[in-house]
């Protein structure tokens, strides 16, 4: 009876450590996007799928989420399907600040957003955003794609991620639903949202108004109920976020251009090959000039489309605008200093 126990015994334990070892295994081809079953390892094994969750507040047909999916379909193609990207777009996995700070940890894998919201974790690229910087977009190109638009990308993985080049949000334009805006005088009294960061504060208070940082998945609540007077997006943002819903007057101010950088989770990047490192330069590098070239085209049809809808679209004539960018001197130098003053110079120069 005892040898019958014991046998029984032992029978149990080989049991339960085969159900227990098979547990371990499936847990493990479940593990987070981005990561190996063997931790020690930045190599997937033959045949694992690494799966980017590419987040964005953008809405799902602005230009840059549309850049995603490309850039997606490319990676996809370039790899031979070892890396399967998804988009998340209209603020799915949170707004801005929220999205980097995951980024960082690895739960989300890559996004593009406007220099502004990263400039709270790298605080130089605040230089990108210093009011009535570039002429038109092809001078933004030159700069971004140019020494000193490599220079800030290069110090993106000490804030956790890495940058893969510039995309294009646009130049912002101010909407209000209070008067129309021609001179910095008429901005005077406003409560307008801002981006989260601190140089787009300044600018605004700089001109007289209340400035009220938000992320934008929060910003059509606050314009229908009131909270906010106004907000400054590129037009295309105007648009399909449907602002001309609760805003009345759009002046075209382009008081700031906005690059937004195609940027990976480091800890995603490190895990990856050599091989599908290169893959995703390359799609990179040909969603961008894609992407660009679409937002151009959504920008121009967006005005039309705002006017069509009930907004009063106000152009600035060139004595006008100057009032803007003499109003708008002091932030240059108060920010000089954080930037750093031979940064700002050399791209003074360089946007002549």
């Amino acid at each position: 009876m005892k040898k019958l126990l014991t046998v029984l015994v032992m029978f149990c334990v080989i049991f339960v450590v085969g159900c227990g070892s098979k547990n371990t295994t499936s847990g493990s081809s479940s593990s987070p996007a981005g990561t190996t079953a063997a931790s020690a390892s930045s190599e997937a094994p033959k045949g694992e799928v690494k799966v980017m969750k590419m987040a964005t507040a953008n809405a799902k047909d602005r230009s840059l989420t549309r850049g995603l999916v490309k850039f997606g379909e490319l990676v996809e193609k370039e790899t031979n399907g070892s890396i399967k990207v998804e988009v998340y777009p209209d603020g799915q996995l949170g707004g801005d600040i929220q999205v980097f700070e995951a980024m960082k940890i690895g739960s989300v894998q890559g996004s593009t957003m406007s220099t502004g919201p990263i400039a709270s974790f790298s605080k130089r690229f605040n230089i990108f955003d210093l009011p009535f910087l570039f002429k038109d977009a092809e001078t933004a190109y030159k700069v971004l794609d140019g020494d000193i638009g490599q220079e800030l990308l290069s110090e993106l993985p000490a804030a956790g991620v890495v940058g893969l080049g510039y995309m294009e949000n646009g130049f912002r334009d101010l909407t209000n639903n209070k008067r129309e805006v021609k001179s910095p005088d008429d901005v005077k009294g406003l409560k307008i949202r801002t981006l989260e960061n601190e140089l787009h504060i300044e600018l605004w208070k700089t001109l007289g108004a209340t400035p009220t940082p938000m992320a934008i998945t929060e910003l059509f609540t606050a314009l229908e109920q009131k909270v906010v007077d106004g907000q400054e997006n590129p037009s295309g943002n105007i648009k399909l976020n449907k602002f001309y819903e609760v805003q009345k007057y759009v002046t075209k101010t382009g008081h700031v251009y906005n690059a937004s950088p195609l940027i990976i989770s480091n800890k995603f990047w490190e895990q990856l090959s050599d091989q599908e490192k290169e893959a995703i330069k390359k799609a990179a590098a040909e969603s961008i000039t894609w992407q660009r070239a679409e937002n151009q085209k959504e920008s121009k049809e967006a005005y039309d489309f705002l006017a069509q809808n009930g907004m009063t679209v106000t152009e600035l004539t060139p004595e006008e605008k100057q009032k803007f960018v003499d109003a708008l001197k002091p932030v240059y130098d108060k920010f000089k200093p954080t930037i750093g003053e031979d940064l700002v110079n050399k791209l003074l120069e360089a946007v002549k």
